[in-house]
């Protein structure tokens, strides 16, 4: 999708859903990571990550621009446009407008559990991710020594 393909996507979802107007300008922007789009409150602009078109359906790319699109004429309007604001919650839910987007980058695994230490007296189980010198710790339980499990 072209940015000019863009352009008059927002502008009839702009006519069709909220009967305005969209007079500025919409434009991908790649260094977004983690989020869908986001307008600007300086030159109203809007700006959505290429990600999108590319990870899910049009239906997703549909209801971003929605989302933003609240921002943008609630605005203008002088009301509340930020994601706390009564007036955007509203508008948001008169549009049939997503609250977030859908994840653009998969969460990185949890790491693994490298190092198990274990109460020589009670037989608590210490699981670490980073070393521990035994010397100078004792068990939170009893008091007793910890020695590491090989």
């Amino acid at each position: 999708m072209s940015e000019e393909q863009l352009q008059q996507l927002v502008e009839r979802i702009s006519i069709d859903v909220f009967h305005k107007p969209f007079l500025h300008q919409a434009v991908f922007n790649s260094r977004l990571r983690t989020t869908g789009g986001r307008y600007k409150l300086a030159d109203h602009f809007i700006e959505i990550n290429p990600l999108v078109i590319e990870l899910h359906d049009e239906e997703e790319l549909i209801g971003i621009i929605k989302h933003e699109l609240c921002h943008y004429h609630l605005h203008l309007e002088g009301k509340g446009y930020k994601h706390g604001d009564q007036d955007f919650k509203q508008l948001l839910k008169q549009t049939n407008s997503p609250r977030h987007c859908k994840p653009l980058v998969k969460r990185p695994a949890k790491r693994a559990l490298l190092h198990l230490y274990r109460c020589t007296a009670c037989g608590l189980d210490y699981p670490r991710r980073r070393r521990m010198d035994c010397t100078k710790y004792r068990c939170g339980k009893c008091a007793g020594k910890i020695m590491k499990v090989e």
